[in-house]
């Protein structure tokens, strides 16, 4: 008897299945031919981007070469079409190459590099860690020739805490101060260098020279003042 009940169920089961599949067998298929599509589209989408890198890689190598070459103004606009057709990584780079590039064409002349470095660094679309480096890239080129008003415009933003480049603004700006004879904020931005524990030992050691200086003008200047009372 048990088996008969058996037989039943069975044959109930299979009639439910079949119903189910009669009623839902279209949707069951259509699903599975858009998963396969889905993983086929992802796959060569997969190797669009490897080959695009791929190439990517192979004209940044170029455009390396022809650096090391001293072929600077090759260079850069080899540079500049990696920048305008790569994936986001390699295009971030040769902007950063493309600018050093125009840099090494025009030493005495920056304005395009910094303009160039400028940009990066207003490209809020890069990230902070890409738009402070390329700050510093132009706060670099410029430091010897901005005024000190300028390159604290540029600069002062990256020296707050925990920004990745801020000992190396501060001493751009310490020195900047310094060379504008501004000693008050050459001496706070040597003070932010001394108190930040993280500070790398060569800053350091470079703000002691400078912290030497100042000291000793400061010593000077008073020396002149008192002559001048004892006169």
């Amino acid at each position: 008897m048990a088996d008969i009940f058996n037989e039943v169920d069975e044959e109930v089961r299979r009639e439910k299945l079949k119903a189910f599949w009669d009623r839902y067998s279209i949707f069951v298929i259509a699903a599975a031919v858009l998963i396969v599509a889905g993983i086929g589209g992802w796959r060569a989408y997969e190797y669009y981007v490897a080959q695009k890198a791929a190439v990517a890689g192979a004209t940044f190598e170029e455009a390396v070469a022809l650096s090391e070459q001293g072929k600077h103004a090759e260079a850069e606009k080899a540079f500049a079409k990696v920048a305008a057709e790569a994936p986001k990584g390699y295009a971030a780079l040769a902007r950063f190459r493309a600018a050093a590039e125009l840099a090494a064409v025009s030493p005495d002349k920056p304005e395009q590099a910094v303009n160039a470095y400028s940009a990066i660094a207003a490209d809020g679309s890069l990230g902070q860690l890409w738009q402070d480096l390329a700050a510093l890239r132009a706060g670099l080129l410029v430091v010897d020739t901005a005024p000190f008003a300028d390159l604290r415009a540029r600069l002062e933003p990256i020296t707050a805490a925990g920004r990745p480049y801020r000992h190396s603004a501060r001493e751009l700006l310490a020195l900047s101060a310094y060379r504008a004879n501004d000693l008050a904020e050459a001496k706070r931005y040597i003070d932010m260098i001394t108190a930040d524990v993280e500070t790398p030992p060569g800053s350091r050691q470079r703000v002691e020279v400078l912290s030497a200086l100042i000291a000793g003008e400061g010593k000077a200047a008073a020396e002149r003042v008192g002559d001048g009372k004892k006169g």
